[in-house]
């Protein structure tokens, strides 16, 4: 069954949570959610990319840019549920250093992926007589990027700032 956490409405108030609190939140809410919007969002960009293909806003790419970045989020996602989580949860924020640097470089990595969806969609850029299908496409893909962006928000800001806080203060008490 699935535990049902409170969502707060900005990142100041996640800040109080415990580590534990907070990574079952971002596995919950951001994580399987992740797992399920990119399979279908490269399947809804695959079908505009063939059916509309040399259209001047045809996004030509989307899809290999969708399947590279799901790619990157499943690793990073696992490592994270199985490595950091655990470890921040257990309040070894200082110990947890390496791994917060190499989830904050993929973080940048991720980014970088939403900035090239930008491209290729043009800002999600739809053309006047676009088809359901294309509709659906950059509706979903908004959803996303706006998730994706607050899941990586909420990690930089709040779970890992703390983190790294709370390694500091052991190692100078």
């Amino acid at each position: 069954m699935d535990t049902i956490l409170p969502e707060r409405t900005s990142d100041a108030d996640w800040r109080e949570a415990s580590a534990g609190e907070l990574t079952s939140y971002i596995v919950t809410r951001f994580h399987e959610r992740h797992r399920v919007q990119l399979p279908e969002l490269i399947r809804l960009a695959r079908r505009v990319e063939h059916v509309h293909a040399g259209r001047e806003l045809c996004p030509a790419g989307l899809a290999d840019v969708l399947e590279g970045l799901q790619q990157e989020l499943e690793s990073h996602m696992l490592k994270e549920e199985q490595v950091l989580f655990p470890m921040l949860a257990n309040g070894m924020g200082a110990q947890a250093r390496g791994p917060i640097t190499v989830m904050l470089f993929e973080h940048d990595q991720h980014n970088n992926a939403l900035e090239a969806i930008d491209r290729v969609t043009q800002q999600l850029t739809l053309p006047a007589d676009a088809c359901n299908t294309w509709q659906a496409l950059y509706g979903q893909l908004d959803t996303f990027r706006k998730d994706l962006t607050r899941h990586i928000g909420l990690e930089n800001n709040v779970l890992f700032l703390k983190a790294s806080n709370a390694g500091e203060g052991a190692q100078h008490g």
